[in-house]
């Protein structure tokens, strides 16, 4: 059944879940292993809220900032640690950091998206079936792709080439552009910013990801940091209409017990004892309690998504480039590169629409939703291949989407390559996913662990025929109508809907 905060407190307290998590491609994620405790949202209205996000399913998620223009991974690479993630492998001088942040810094100066036209995207994602968008209003590097007053690191300030253009307050233009399509508008915000002398104080050499001082001995300048932070989310807030979600990234960044905080001396020890380079935990009190009462007095029912951080700002969680094997006891998403990585790739290799559709319908299955990753181009594009692979995915939706929208999960959730969702009203679908290379399909097919009623009627999803069904054992079979089989053969799934 699809999990809601009403009969979300009976559920597990403790849940081991895979993050793929701070990474910059499929091939060099981190996988962290985290003991989930899942705190419920009190808020009346953050519920009715939440609980209508887990019945749109489906999302579109955008990487776009200045290092579009080098076709790399977003910020990592002015981040000084030893992953695959953070490699130089670009700019004129690589191997010497400091010219190397100065010359990624220096993109602003080239970046000029001139063919941006988020209607197009807008019209791509609403055919797809999607029904809300998370845009990365502020990366880690701390670029601005909205025209905010609390730094001149942004795509509207006169050193940026698009800044004279009428569209360069992009963030606007994506959200006025999704929401009149009928999208929600989803801020991605870091929280973290790498740009900001009160983050990383030019003063001292960066270490990692964290802040480069302590915050505890430098109570002024962590606060400035801290209502640097407030101040440009509240804007996002205030100035650019209607906003669903607030989903926060950079989760190291958050309020954490005397007792897990390590020093840059622990750090160097452990990188020392073990050939690795152990990653500070810092104590980084952003005071998320009182921004998150700040910003639904702004967006009254904004659902907030504080990513990693235990506690009760997250009110979903959002395993990356993961599908979690179970269904998990709380509201959840999995973010998916769609093709190349989470920024721009030049030449980038697409999913396909059947890797789509059955992503999506696994997802759905065990009560998730799907946020699937595209990533404009520097000129401000998408690949045509995103566009195919949307398209692809339009078509089937549009048979088959009573088997996504409003559904809930239903045990056993899937037996062998056949997925179940249920609705209130009584209605359950089977979704056969027709497999790569398939040849031919059987004259029935077999679901284990759901018997229907006598009085059920089964029908095929965009046909009308009558479909036989009959219980068998602890399962039911459903015939497939000869004359049927060789178009369902070509299909990326089909659905039996069972009422």
């Amino acid at each position: 059944m699809k999990m809601t905060y009403l009969n979300l407190k009976s559920a597990c307290s403790k849940i081991w879940l895979i993050l793929i998590y701070f990474g910059g491609s499929v091939g060099c994620a981190q996988a962290i292993y985290e003991d989930e405790r899942y705190v419920p949202e009190t808020d009346p209205m953050v519920l009715e809220k939440l609980d209508a996000w887990q019945d749109i399913k489906f999302g579109l998620l955008m990487h776009w900032g200045t290092y579009s223009q080098w076709g790399i991974v977003e910020s990592w690479s002015i981040c000084p640690e030893e992953y695959g993630w953070c490699e130089r492998k670009k700019g004129s001088n690589p191997d010497n950091y400091y010219a190397y942040k100065k010359e990624y810094e220096g993109l602003q100066k080239t970046f000029n998206p001139v063919k941006f036209n988020p209607e197009k995207w807008a019209k791509a994602a609403k055919n797809a079936g999607m029904r809300y968008v998370v845009f990365t209003t502020k990366h880690h590097d701390g670029f601005s792709m909205f025209d905010t007053k609390y730094t001149d690191y942004k795509i509207t300030d006169s050193k940026t080439p698009f800044s004279t253009n009428a569209r360069a307050n992009i963030t606007k233009e994506i959200f006025d552009a999704f929401r009149n399509e009928g999208l929600w508008a989803g801020a991605y915000f870091s929280k973290p910013d790498w740009n900001v002398d009160s983050y990383w104080d030019p003063y001292y050499p960066p270490r990692d990801r964290n802040v480069n001082y302590s915050p505890e001995e430098n109570p002024e300048k962590w606060q400035a940091f801290t209502d640097f932070t407030h101040n440009q989310i509240l804007e996002l807030l205030t100035d650019y209409g209607k906003v669903d979600i607030l989903w926060l990234d950079g989760g190291w960044v958050a309020k954490k017990p005397k007792s897990q905080i390590t020093s840059w001396y622990d750090q160097q020890l452990e990188n020392n004892e073990s050939g690795y380079l152990k990653n500070r935990i810092v104590s980084q009190d952003i005071k998320m309690d009182e921004l998150v009462e700040k910003a639904r007095q702004k967006q009254p029912g904004l659902i907030v998504v504080d990513r990693a951080v235990h506690g009760k700002n997250q009110n979903y969680l959002t395993p990356e480039n993961h599908v979690p094997e179970k269904p998990l006891p709380y509201p959840w998403e999995s973010c998916i590169i769609a093709g190349g990585g989470w920024s721009y790739t030049p030449n980038a290799n697409y999913m396909s629409g059947r890797e789509a559709v059955h992503t999506l319908v696994d997802i759905v299955a065990k009560g998730g939703n799907l946020l699937l990753n595209i990533a404009p181009s520097p000129e401000g594009e998408w690949d045509e291949g995103a566009y195919r692979l949307l398209e692809e995915i339009g078509l089937w939706m549009k048979i088959n989407d009573a088997a996504i929208y409003g559904t809930e999960a239903m045990a056993p959730y899937k037996y062998e390559n056949i997925c179940i969702t249920s609705k209130p009203d009584g209605s359950v679908y089977l979704v056969y996913l027709v497999q790569e290379g398939q040849k031919e399909l059987p004259s029935e097919i077999y679901f284990e662990g759901y018997v229907p009623e006598r009085n059920v009627k089964a029908s095929l999803l965009g046909r009308r025929t009558n479909i036989k069904w009959k219980k068998d054992g602890d399962g039911i079979r459903i015939e497939i109508p000869e004359n049927l089989r060789p178009k369902l053969l070509q299909t990326e799934a089909f659905t039996f809907r069972l009422k």
